[in-house]
């Protein structure tokens, strides 16, 4: 949870922190601070969120344009395997 931070830092962290702000302030901070985090957590969510979106439209429309272009080109039966029509010369 804290990364790096060891239990000997964290109580450190603790103790300095309420002779700073004293024991009424501590919990109103710690609120304030875990309001924080939770709102900047559901910020990076929604933004990586929206980035994968835009990244699986993008591919659509990569995929989309490659089906029109494959589309448009016009098929033409191999030489030497179309079926002659009847009454047709047979060729040279």
């Amino acid at each position: 949870m804290f990364g790096s931070l060891g239990l000997p830092e964290v109580i450190l962290i603790f103790v300095v922190a309420l002779l700073l702000f004293g024991p009424r302030k501590l919990p109103e901070i710690g609120r304030s601070i875990g309001r924080a985090l939770g709102e900047f957590r559901r910020a990076s969510n929604d933004l990586r969120r929206t980035v994968e979106e835009e990244i699986a439209v993008e591919d659509l429309r990569k995929a989309g344009a490659e089906i029109r272009d494959a589309a448009a080109i016009p098929a033409e039966p191999p030489p030497g395997d179309a079926p002659q029509a009847p009454g047709s010369p047979t060729g040279p």
